[in-house]
C-alpha cells in the first residue's frame, strides 16, 4: 500500500498543471511543485493548513455542492476562469478544474484542484464576453470540451468540423432594448438551435452574441450544409420583447478540421468565415474550404 502512494504522489508531483487536494473540511492534503511555482506558495505552507485569504477563490470549497452537482460530476473535471493573489501580491488569474471526490458510500471525502496560468485559455479565438464572469466560465468549460474533441478526431481520424454562429440582431437589440432583452433573446436562441442539433452535435455560447456548434459532417459542402439548416431553423426562432416582435437571423462560418491544422487555426478559419458573413449582409452562410465560399440562406 505504501509503494503505490508513494507512485501516485510521485505522478502527481511531476504533474505540469499545478494540483492541491483537499479534505472534506478544506484543508489542503497535497500541494505539488507546479502549484508552488505558479502560486509561489510553498507547499509546507499549505499542507494541513488553513487556506491563504490571497487563494481562497482559488481553493474554497464553501459550496461545491452546489458548484458539482450530479449532473456536473458525470461530465467529469469542470473549467472556469478563477482570480486569485499571488503570494508577492500580484493578480493571478489561472484556468481551473474542480472534481468533487467521494467515498464508497457517496459521501463527499474532499476535493480535487487542477490548474494552470489562464494565459493557456486565451489562447483559443473566441467571441467577446463583454466583462461577464458566468460568460467567461462557460468559455473555459467549452474551451476544454472542444480541444478535448478535437483531439480525439484527429486521433481517431474521424471529421470534425466548427460552426461559428452570431445572431446579426444582437447589438442592435442591446442598444434599443438594453441588456436584459438581448440574453433573453440569445436564451431563446439557444434554445431553438439546440433543438435541431444532431445527437452527436454539441453546442454552448462562445461570446456575448457568440456560439460555437462541434459538427462532424464528412466534408466541407456537407458541413455548409448542415449550416444551412440551423441558419433555417433560426429564422423560425419566436421572439418577442413588451409586444415587440423582433425577427432573428444568424451568420454562421463553417469550418471543416485539416488533417495537420491546430485547433487555433481552424477556429480561426471559422471566426474569418463567420465575419465574411456579417459583411455579406447577414442572415449567410460562408464555408471556410481555405478561401470562404459565401453561400445565402
Amino acid at each position: 500500500m505504501s509503494d503505490r502512494v508513494e507512485l501516485m504522489e510521485a505522478a502527481l508531483e511531476g504533474h505540469p498543471e499545478g494540483i492541491a487536494l483537499l479534505n472534506a473540511a478544506g484543508r489542503v492534503l497535497f500541494w505539488n511543485r507546479a502549484a508552488e511555482a505558479m502560486t509561489g506558495f510553498a507547499g509546507i505552507e499549505m499542507v494541513a493548513r488553513t487556506v491563504p485569504w490571497a487563494l481562497e477563490p482559488l481553493l474554497h470549497v464553501e459550496g461545491a455542492e452546489d458548484e458539482a452537482g450530479p449532473q456536473e460530476e458525470s461530465r467529469g473535471l469542470r473549467g472556469a476562469l478563477v482570480h486569485g493573489q499571488h503570494k508577492l501580491g500580484h493578480d493571478l488569474a489561472v484556468a481551473l478544474r474542480r472534481l468533487i471526490l467521494r467515498g464508497g458510500m457517496g459521501e463527499r471525502i474532499g476535493t480535487a484542484i487542477l490548474f494552470h496560468p489562464a494565459e493557456c485559455v486565451d489562447a483559443l479565438p473566441h467571441g467577446e464576453a463583454g466583462g461577464n464572469s458566468a460568460m467567461e466560465e462557460t468559455q473555459a468549460n467549452l474551451e476544454e470540451r472542444v480541444e478535448a474533441l478535437h483531439g480525439e478526431c484527429l486521433r481517431r481520424g474521424a471529421p470534425f468540423g466548427l460552426l461559428w454562429i452570431t445572431v446579426d440582431q444582437a447589438h442592435e437589440l442591446r442598444k434599443t432594448h438594453g441588456a436584459r432583452a438581448c440574453e433573453a433573446m440569445l436564451e431563446r436562441m439557444e434554445r431553438t438551435l439546440a433543438a435541431g442539433l444532431h445527437p452527436s452535435e454539441e453546442m454552448g455560447r462562445w461570446g456575448e452574441d457568440e456560439f460555437l456548434v462541434l459538427a462532424h459532417e464528412s466534408d466541407t459542402v456537407a458541413l455548409a450544409a448542415r449550416a444551412q439548416a440551423l441558419a433555417g431553423l433560426a429564422r423560425t426562432a419566436e421572439f418577442r420583447w413588451w409586444g415587440d416582435r423582433v425577427s432573428l437571423t444568424v451568420s454562421v462560418g463553417a469550418g471543416q478540421a485539416g488533417p495537420a491544422e491546430t485547433l487555433a487555426e481552424l477556429l480561426e478559419r471559422a471566426q474569418a468565415a463567420m465575419r465574411a458573413s456579417i459583411h455579406a449582409g447577414g442572415n449567410h452562410v460562408t464555408a471556410a474550404p481555405g478561401r470562404p465560399t459565401c453561400l445565402r440562406s
